[in-house]
């Protein structure tokens, strides 16, 4: 039975309410999801993501989440900085991913991007964690999903900061996306398990 304030599964453990029967989604929501990341290989697969992501479900782009890793060599950023326009036509007839041109072409922009920002900062990790104050998770007392937000005034400052780098696709509501599956701030419910 699913209520806004959390879900209870089979298995009496009380989740937040988009974790649904769904093993995927209930394996990402207790492992991943709110958990600070600070490894920048981690922090580049979440932007590859949650660029697919753009406009989609996320249980799409997990599902696919393997053929991603593929398609990007595991994530590698000085590979995928490295692709050509032959990479790119590849990963268009590429199936097991999202197949948007503006997408995979903005991947590989941000993969550039992101080395620029490891060599002005010394990693990506401490770019991102540089916005959260005291570079350490903001945590939420979130009771109910409906009051977490889309976006905030930190994800609309990180958004416009790397807007301003070139970034494509992260915008502010997939920036808040990010921050929150990459633990920068923890929306998990009061009452949740991973909390």
């Amino acid at each position: 039975m699913t209520h806004d304030s959390g879900l209870t599964t089979k298995d009496s453990v009380v989740r937040c309410s988009w974790a649904t029967s769904d093993l995927l989604y209930i394996k990402y929501h207790d492992e991943e999801w709110g958990k600070p990341v600070y490894n920048d290989k981690i922090l580049f697969e979440f932007l590859i993501l949650e660029g697919a992501q753009a406009g989609l479900s996320w249980i799409t782009i997990l599902r696919r989440r393997e053929n991603y890793r593929k398609a990007f060599v595991d994530f590698d950023v000085n590979k995928v900085a490295a692709f050509t326009e032959k990479d790119a036509e590849r990963l268009m007839n590429d199936e097991g991913i999202i197949r948007n041109r503006l997408k995979v072409n903005g991947a590989i922009t941000n993969a550039k991007l992101f080395m620029e920002i490891q060599q002005e900062f010394g990693s990506f990790s401490k770019y991102m964690w540089s916005f959260v104050p005291d570079g350490k998770p903001i945590l939420n007392h979130i009771e109910k999903m409906s009051d977490v937000p889309t976006r905030t005034e930190l994800s609309d400052q990180i958004s416009k900061d790397m807007k301003k780098r070139g970034f494509k696709f992260f915008g502010t509501t997939i920036c808040y996306a990010f921050m929150q599956a990459t633990g920068m701030v923890n929306d998990h419910l009061l009452n949740c398990c991973a909390r």
